[in-house]
């Protein structure tokens, strides 16, 4: 069965970037097709390339075989499923549970970080003093990574020991904490060397580049276009 991954803009689809991670990391074998976002229609989910591919307009959307999957969390679900022996999903059951609340509270929220510290993997930007909100969705980051660390840390250098879904979702937050200069907890900050180190995502952060919509004048690509 051949599996396609389609995808939008690498230096800005944070969540392209997220089950792309997870088929990786699991081991599970597809070809992927990058659709450049700055297209007419972005933002209102009518980019004829991804309705083309896509039901609801959004990328990321998984073709395989006869099935289609356009929600990032139903993707990496799927391949937990594909390949039940890889550890996507933590092996124990309450750090499993733990790994889906946490994986569903980015995958739901975040709302103010999303807007202000849009994903720009190769822009490095000066500190900033962030909208009360946005601090405190800041501090609750840092709070769940540095949490999860120091209470995993025997088990290994991720999250919950093991690499999995749940660092591929916050993996495109680490890169935004890198681009906007953020000063994270010591753990949550070797947490997310140890995401920089990985060699999936040196991969995908190598074929990164910026676009026309990198430029003065264009609107910044914001990461509610795709799920």
């Amino acid at each position: 069965m051949a599996n396609t991954l389609y995808i939008g803009n690498r230096n800005y689809s944070s969540w392209s970037l997220r089950p792309w991670l997870v088929l990786k990391w699991g081991g599970i074998p597809f070809v992927e097709r990058e659709i450049r976002l700055d297209q007419p229609g972005y933002g209102v989910g009518a980019i004829a390339e991804v309705l083309a591919v896509s039901p609801n307009g959004r990328v990321p959307c998984l073709h395989a075989g006869e099935l289609v999957i356009w929600d990032s969390l139903a993707i990496a679900e799927w391949a937990a499923e594909e390949r039940p022996d890889a550890g996507l999903w933590p092996r124990d059951r309450a750090q499993r549970a733990l790994a889906r609340a946490v994986v569903a509270e980015m995958h739901s929220g975040f709302a103010d970080v999303r807007r202000e510290l849009t994903m720009n993997i190769r822009r490095r930007c000066a500190p900033q003093d962030w909208q009360p909100a946005t601090r405190a969705q800041l501090a609750r980051l840092d709070q769940i990574w540095s949490g999860l660390r120091e209470a995993n840390k025997t088990a290994g250098p991720w999250l919950f020991g093991e690499r999995g879904i749940a660092d591929a979702f916050y993996a495109p937050v680490a890169t935004r904490m890198r681009t906007y200069g953020v000063a994270l907890a010591k753990s949550s900050q070797e947490w997310c060397e140890t995401v920089f180190a990985d060699a999936a995502f040196q991969q995908w952060e190598t074929a990164s580049q910026p676009d026309s919509w990198d430029q003065p004048g264009y609107p910044v690509i914001d990461k509610l276009y795709s799920r």
